[in-house]
């Protein structure tokens, strides 16, 4: 996986010094997935690719040096944890909802040295009370509508900052469909950029929402209005 990673980074223009992280941290994932389930891609190749090499991508359609990051829904990690390893000026909040997932992250974080990521377990609409604009990027590669996405994450932008959701290259529709949501949240479509991942064929979609104004402090509401009711 090192020498993959190695050479999909340096195909990107980014630091190869990351790849032995990056690989104690694929060695780390497979070993807890075999208990438990973090992720359905187990060939340590695919691994390097869809799940580091695609996080890492975000480095060159952003400037992420010195930002505060949340990744929400961060799942086993991504894109969060790659873009911190790689670019060791990011101040990173892990944010997820499973605290299983939540310890395994700490335990990556205490195996690579990572003291200063926050691993946290909450619901990203819990976690927006005590934390609501104070963040220069939030990401998220979770599956759920864009429209969903927005209501959890944009209200954590600092205005002037950025949510980024990465999405398939075939997103138009949903995009469209969430375009009312983000508005009305303080936020705008600033652009779009899709991306191969290195070594692959695969092209994903970065949507990047700029946040203009504060977000109305009715904002996020429950998750179970937000699934029922999206905005």
């Amino acid at each position: 996986m090192k020498s993959l990673l190695e050479s999909g980074l340096a195909a990107l223009g980014l630091p190869t010094e990351a790849a032995p992280a990056l690989a104690r941290y694929g060695e780390l994932l497979l070993e807890k997935n075999q208990v438990m389930n973090l992720t359905a891609i187990t060939d340590p190749a695919d691994v390097a690719a869809l799940h580091f090499l695609d996080s890492a991508a975000l480095l060159t359609l952003a400037d992420f040096r010195g930002k505060s990051v949340i990744d929400v829904g961060t799942g086993a990690g991504f894109p969060g944890l790659p873009l911190r390893i790689v670019e060791p000026s990011i101040r990173l909040t892990l944010l997820d909802a499973q605290n299983k997932r939540v310890e395994f992250l700490r335990e990556v974080c205490a195996d690579l040295g990572l003291s200063d990521v926050a691993c946290v377990h909450a619901r990203a609409e819990e976690f927006t009370a005590d934390h609501r604009e104070t963040f220069d990027f939030v990401t998220s590669r979770a599956v759920a509508h864009l429209r969903v996405l927005a209501e959890l994450c944009l209200p954590l932008v600092r205005v002037g900052g950025t949510f980024l959701a990465m999405k398939s290259v075939d997103s138009g529709a949903e995009l469209e469909e969430a375009r009312r949501a983000i508005e009305l949240l303080g936020g705008g479509v600033e652009k779009t950029l899709d991306y191969q991942i290195p070594g692959t064929e695969v092209l994903h979609r970065v949507i990047f929402i700029k946040k203009f104004e504060k977000t109305e402090k009715k904002y996020p509401r429950t998750f179970a209005k937000i699934k029922k009711h999206p905005l």
